[in-house]
């Protein structure tokens, strides 16, 4: 079971700054030690626990880049064209043959390279005259089109490390390497629910002033997409007792508690009493918009996470909280966020010393320029601003303004998970 060290908040002062808080998160929480073995297909997605070593050069041979002829470099025509006999035909698969000196071998992309040639010519750039000979031009380099033995990865290297999320691209590599299986740390378990008397579940009866619960299906997808194992705790009523009771039952058997909603400091925010009844908890004031209102604490040694109950408010920091503690729990290599540079197409104004995220779209101007279009509206309840929207716009805490045509950066939604 994950632990969470308790030492690492302080209550009260000035609302803590985003690098801060990944900071805090990242150096004190440990990583689950747990690990199982995994087929590559069901791979895609987790978080390698032991790197992989090169158990053979890639390519495992010296192999032809195209379709063509090869050639020893000692033979290449020099001035002009020159007819060479064809000795043989090598097919992707096939052994490789041998050549002499004068002899041309008909060569396939991915075929071993005949013992006795080191250079081969694309069949397009050759000809075949009326004895059958191929007539090779000149100006070729030796060793063209030739794809040696561990030109992409040598034996012994370490080609994939642990603590990284794995990809397609990493499987097709672990895959060439002739695996069929990876070790990889067990899916973080996550228990989550909602809070306050003003919800409603999705199929069941809402009353005249409730709305149905959104954020919690919200959380749940964000966190199966980070490869966790998800469990449903529902909605939670606003009372200490029960929502002390329920994070004692659950702290045991899961990694990490997520809710959302009543983590303010209104009379019915009731989250961070049940929590302190429950564990110890510090109410973390994130300089942050949207979003500001974000509680953490530790319940048996769980850490528990309170999210904003504004569902844009809980998307935000769910990104900036939730995920990177999901990470540092799986035992990943940090990844943070690269904005991509686009052209402001609004104009702004924000207080210094907080971070805010303008949700956006992004279009191609006429010249061609990708821009970012703000989304007309800005209250946080607004799910259409993070449905019709492609991303967010991140400025940081020095910024208090922005103008059409300014740099900024952009976090692409399909980027952030």
């Amino acid at each position: 079971m994950a632990q969470l060290s308790d030492d690492c908040f302080a209550f009260g002062g000035p609302m803590m700054s985003v690098d801060e808080a990944v900071g805090l998160i990242t150096a004190r929480v440990t990583a689950v030690g747990e690990t199982e073995r995994v087929a590559l297909v069901e791979a895609d997605g987790r978080i390698l626990a032991r790197e992989v070593v090169a158990p053979l050069p890639l390519p495992p041979f010296t192999n032809s880049a195209v379709d063509g002829y090869a050639v020893q470099a000692s033979d290449l025509p020099r001035g002009k064209e020159q007819a060479f006999p064809v000795a043989g035909r090598v097919p992707a698969g096939a052994s490789a043959t041998a050549a002499r000196p004068g002899q041309a071998v008909r060569i396939f992309t991915g075929a071993p390279m005949p013992q006795g040639t080191d250079t081969v010519f694309m069949q397009e750039d050759v000809r075949i005259d009326a004895s059958g000979n191929v007539v090779l031009p000149a100006g070729l380099k030796a060793g063209a089109n030739v794809r040696p033995a561990g030109e992409d990865i040598p034996e012994g290297h370490v080609a994939l490390r642990a603590g990284q999320r794995l990809r397609p691209q990493d499987i097709a590599l672990a895959a060439a390497f002739g695996l069929t299986e990876l070790d990889v740390t067990r899916r973080i378990r996550v228990v989550v629910f909602s809070t306050g008397d003003e919800l409603a579940s999705p199929g069941k009866p809402r009353g005249a002033a409730q709305l149905f619960d959104s954020n919690r299906f919200m959380l749940m997808a964000m966190l199966r997409r980070l490869g966790c194992e998800v469990g449903d705790l529902g909605i939670m009523r606003d009372a200490r007792e029960p929502l002390a009771a329920a994070l004692k039952e659950v702290a045991s058997r899961h990694d990490l508690i997520l809710t959302t909603g009543g983590v303010s400091t209104g009379e019915e925010d009731h989250v961070k009493a049940g929590v302190e009844s429950a564990g110890s908890l510090v109410l973390w004031r994130m300089a942050i918009k949207p979003g500001r209102p974000v509680a953490m604490g530790i319940i048996g040694g769980t850490p528990f996470i309170g999210l904003p109950g504004n569902p844009v408010a809980s998307f935000v920091t769910f990104v900036h909280v939730v995920r990177p503690t999901v990470l540092a729990l799986s035992g990943a290599a940090p990844s943070p966020f690269v904005p991509m540079p686009v052209r402001a197409a609004f104009t702004y104004k924000k207080k210094s010393g907080r971070r805010e995220y303008v949700r956006a779209v992004l279009r191609r101007a006429e010249d061609g320029a990708l821009e970012a279009l703000k989304f007309p509206r800005e209250g946080a309840g607004l799910l259409s601003s993070l449905v019709d929207t492609d991303g967010l716009v991140e400025l940081g805490e020095t910024v208090t303004r922005v103008e059409p045509g300014e740099r900024v950066g952009f976090l692409g939604y399909a980027n952030l998970l």
